[in-house]
């Protein structure tokens, strides 16, 4: 039996992290959230430093190492995946939710997690939007502005977290009944 998983996108700022988390909780499921971050953690280097080596490597070895190792987690079991890429890269997750909002939303959030000036935050934000979209084109073909791969998008400006997470636990609930109940029809011939 193929896992249960739940891909959770968005762009930075936008209340992956916080969502994916809430509704690992609520689903008792792993979470997935292996990031440049995590990796640059796991490198011993700066998370800035860790986009730069990423964006400056000619064959995007560290955007397919992340990927990759992503996918791989996912499918070791149920999970809740939170990735830039997870419903592009997961076109075989239970449902797939892409999480919106705007430029100065996000950069609000990364300000008021992070610290720093707000103008330079909002700068940065706009700088990696972009660097991303540009990488994800290259390296896969994949543009992280077409959300037509989503089952479903949420604009986050509107809902909290938790709201988020009932949306998007309902959801997976009626996309795993419209599942079963499609594997019984199919038994059934």
């Amino acid at each position: 039996m193929a896992p249960r998983i739940v891909a959770i996108s968005g762009k930075s700022g936008c209340g992956n992290s916080t969502v994916s988390k809430l509704l690992s909780e609520r689903l008792g499921v792993r979470l997935i959230n292996y990031t440049f971050r995590t990796m640059a953690t796991d490198k011993g280097i700066s998370f800035e430093e860790m986009l730069r080596l990423a964006n400056e490597e000619p064959d995007y070895s560290y955007d397919r190492e992340l990927d990759a190792k992503q996918v791989e987690l996912a499918h070791e079991g149920d999970c809740v995946i939170g990735s830039r890429l997870a419903i592009w890269l997961l076109p075989d997750a239970t449902l797939r939710v892409y999480l919106a909002s705007s430029l100065e939303v996000r950069a609000g959030r990364i300000h008021e997690r992070e610290g720093a000036d707000l103008a330079d935050k909002l700068a940065f934000t706009k700088e990696r939007d972009e660097s991303d979209h540009e990488r994800y084109l290259k390296i896969y073909g994949i543009d992280n502005d077409d959300l037509s791969d989503a089952d479903l998008v949420i604009n986050t400006e509107l809902w909290k977290p938790d709201a988020i997470v009932r949306i998007v636990a309902l959801a997976f609930e009626a996309r795993e009944k419209a599942l079963a109940k499609a594997s019984c029809g199919n038994k059934l011939k």
